[in-house]
């Protein structure tokens, strides 16, 4: 059984997120402090985070950064009332798997709980390379070797490497590379997520990512 651990200092929300969780057959911790849940993150307790930005002992991007700058890889979900663009690229860029902002559905969070769950393989705290073939990415110094040659890659192309990396022959959709990489208030009709399919391209190999026509984009093994 999964066990969740919910970061947040609003008695309501929490409530509900317990009792929503707990119905779908997860486990729930509930925790109001930053200090708290770093504490139970770093027990290697707990499958997943979901994290409110507004704590009232430290801000939430503090505790993400510090706990991506130690190693560890728990899927981490940020929930906040912080709806600008910034905020979102900000998470997402210190090492957010995914962002929601306040008010949600519960619907909604429970697909994406449920996303980060099942597409991620099992995880510790020791992980700090991910390898495909022969394309490694290392999380700690942000570089990128295809082979023995060393690849610069912009911050949002090694965002994009990662969860092309994270789910290899998996049809990712250009909204949820959209979602992932630029965060919910980007324009659906925008092509920037094209524009980067295709710097990956040139860096790691025009064959590395298919096209799947209908559907979206393919790291292929």
């Amino acid at each position: 059984m999964n066990r969740i651990l919910i970061a947040e200092d609003n008695p309501r929300i929490t409530s509900f997120l317990q009792i929503g969780l707990q119905a779908h057959g997860f486990t729930t911790i509930v925790v109001s402090t930053a200090w708290e849940a770093m504490q139970i993150v770093e027990a290697g307790d707990v499958d997943l985070l979901v994290l409110d930005l507004g704590l009232p002992d430290r801000d939430g991007t503090e505790v993400l950064t510090t706990l991506r700058g130690q190693g560890e890889t728990i899927p981490i979900i940020i929930l906040t009332a912080r709806d600008g663009v910034e905020s979102t690229v900000s998470s997402l860029e210190g090492g957010a798997d995914d962002y929601i902002t306040k008010p949600f559905r519960f619907e909604e969070l429970l697909a994406r709980i449920r996303v980060q769950l099942r597409n991620r393989a099992p995880r510790t705290k020791q992980e700090t390379t991910i390898q495909v073939a022969d394309i490694t990415l290392d999380l700690l110094t942000r570089q990128v070797w295809v082979g023995d040659r060393l690849v610069e890659l912009s911050a949002r192309e090694f965002l994009l490497a990662e969860v092309f990396l994270r789910h290899p022959m998996q049809v990712l959709t250009r909204e949820q590379l959209l979602d992932r990489i630029w965060g919910y208030d980007y324009d659906p009709g925008t092509n920037i997520v094209n524009v980067y399919v295709g710097h990956l391209r040139q860096k790691l190999g025009s064959d590395r990512i298919e096209t799947v026509r209908g559907f979206g984009y393919r790291l292929r093994v």
